[in-house]
């Protein structure tokens, strides 16, 4: 299904292209890297510690095994500069529509603000989505995120919903 997406793809920033393509067990490190570098991913345990390095290897290769997940990463000039995972989640509400899941979506601090987050969701609402047959995208941010709130509800999301995670 995911593996169905015309990828890879070049999309542009303010500040020059980059391209989308399916991460690859290479990119481990800097995958790691994006979110252990992000304060609220730190706080719950994502420090790149050498030690965890098999548990996220293990969940990336999950996410590749399952047709209905792909991690993507966003590539400058060989170097992974942001990720993002897609989840096609099958429904019957809404009259059996399916949606798009996006999780963990980072861009390198250095980088932050230059327009790879802003295109990389673009593409998502635009192309991707809509080639999966998915008619809503969703997120959840961290309620503490007050800048990513901003920037989704500058994208058209619409913070609808009340979200609740429970620990096990």
């Amino acid at each position: 299904m995911l593996n169905d997406l015309e990828l890879p793809v070049m999309l542009s920033a303010r500040d020059g292209e980059f391209l989308v393509r399916p991460a690859v067990e290479h990119d481990l490190d800097a995958l790691i890297e994006l979110i252990a570098n992000d304060p609220i991913s730190a706080a719950r345990g994502d420090t790149a510690d050498p030690a965890d390095r098999a548990a996220y290897a293990r969940g990336l290769a999950e996410v590749q095994a399952d047709p209905r997940n792909v991690q993507l990463v966003a590539e400058r000039d060989g170097a992974v500069i942001g990720t993002l995972q897609l989840t096609v989640l099958p429904g019957i509400s809404r009259q059996g529509a399916s949606r798009v899941q996006v999780e963990a979506v980072r861009v390198r601090d250095d980088l932050r603000s230059s327009g790879i987050g802003r295109a990389f969701l673009r593409w998502v609402a635009e192309d991707a989505a809509p080639s999966l047959g998915a008619s809503l995208i969703q997120l959840t941010s961290d309620a503490s995120r007050t800048g990513a709130h901003r920037f989704y509800e500058r994208l058209g999301y619409a913070a609808s919903h009340v979200g609740y995670k429970l620990s096990v």
